[in-house]
């Protein structure tokens, strides 16, 4: 741990709404450097903190993030780790919930608190979020139980009253400043006039090994989301992506699909051409329950495997770090069914 009595927090800058500023000619935003944003929050210095920075090289909007920056953001905080108490990313809203995602399975042994968290206006605007949302973010990185351990020891989702895990989050407003929720795992903390950690909800991992940060991610992955009316054609085209390995299926309701002898087929033949292929629901809320229906039982019986109450962020994430890491197909599966830090309830 850091020698200082005071917190010591890392801020990494990947851009964003947070820190967009408008261009004069084009009235378009556009991502402008941390100088900019942390000139806009004077309240920062008011912080008893250590406060260091990091900043991508451009600043770039959530929508061009990838699986490269997650790497570099994952070994930014394994380089940096020993050194600081805490970390807070700030990051666009539209793929929040990826990263975050992503950074759990990376960020394997991790025992100090990673926040992400960004705003849906401006840090200059006059009411933004964004304001709150980084102060708030900061004393969440900084803040220690009654034995002085991290209290956050996970990757989160800090948004104006919430602290979410996530690895359970999605983005559930374009235009709401409680952007982001999670559905089928409650909140980590309540932000109001104090925060209030839900310590019984808090994820703590079960040994006390140093972080390994595992930064390849397999690519040859995708969605698959079901729809009435989809022809044959079209299905067989997707399962036959070349070079695909593992599919998210988004099926409906508790995770059915239909049952006709041409799609059943259709899915055999990837399964058994060793295409992972994970059953996750197209409702915000709930789960696959593969012995619900006679439709979700025959996708169990087809090898198909149950994400049950995962959200389709950490589906797709969990299947490029599986792969990332080298696995066979059916080991894949094995770790599919597997609760690896808090993403799944199973």
């Amino acid at each position: 741990m850091p020698s200082s009595s005071r917190p010591k927090i890392l801020i990494i800058y990947t851009g964003g709404t947070i820190g967009m500023i408008e261009n004069p000619v084009t009235h378009t935003l556009q991502p402008f450097d941390f100088s900019h944003l942390i000139d806009n929050v004077p309240k920062v210095k008011k912080l008893a903190y250590d406060i260091e920075h990091l900043q991508f090289d451009p600043p770039i909007d959530s929508s061009n993030m990838n699986p490269t920056h997650w790497a570099e953001i994952a070994l930014a905080i394994e380089k940096h780790y020993d050194a600081f108490d805490g970390f807070v990313v700030l990051h666009g809203t539209d793929t929040m919930a990826f990263t975050a995602s992503a950074l759990s399975f990376m960020l394997e042994n991790l025992h100090k608190p990673v926040i992400i968290t960004g705003s849906q206006l401006p840090i200059g605007e006059v009411r933004t979020d964004g304001e709150e949302n980084l102060i708030t973010a900061l004393q969440v990185a900084a803040a220690v139980d009654a034995h002085g351990q991290a209290m956050v020891q996970e990757v989160a989702i800090l948004f104006e009253n919430y602290l979410w895990r996530g690895n359970r989050s999605t983005k559930m407003s374009a235009d709401n400043f409680n952007a982001f929720r999670s559905n089928n795992y409650p909140e980590l903390a309540r932000i109001g006039l104090d925060i209030t950690f839900n310590t019984g909800a808090l994820y703590r991992s079960p040994s006390r090994r140093p972080l390994k940060v595992r930064p390849v991610m397999d690519l040859n992955v995708m969605f698959l989301e079901l729809h009435p009316g989809m022809t044959d054609t079209t299905l067989r085209h997707l399962l036959s992506t070349p070079g695909i390995k593992g599919i998210v299926l988004k099926t409906y309701g508790a995770g059915n699909a239909p049952t006709d002898a041409t799609f059943m087929r259709l899915i055999c033949e990837a399964v058994q051409r060793g295409v992972v292929i994970l059953n996750v629901t197209q409702c915000v809320n709930g789960g696959v329950d593969n012995t619900l229906y006679e439709t979700g039982n025959s996708l169990a019986e087809a090898g198909v495997i149950s994400g049950h109450d995962i959200t389709s962020e950490a589906a797709v994430t969990k299947l490029m770090y599986l792969f990332g890491m080298g696995l066979a197909p059916d080991a894949v599966k094995h770790y599919l069914e597997c609760d690896l830090c808090g993403e799944v309830t199973l």
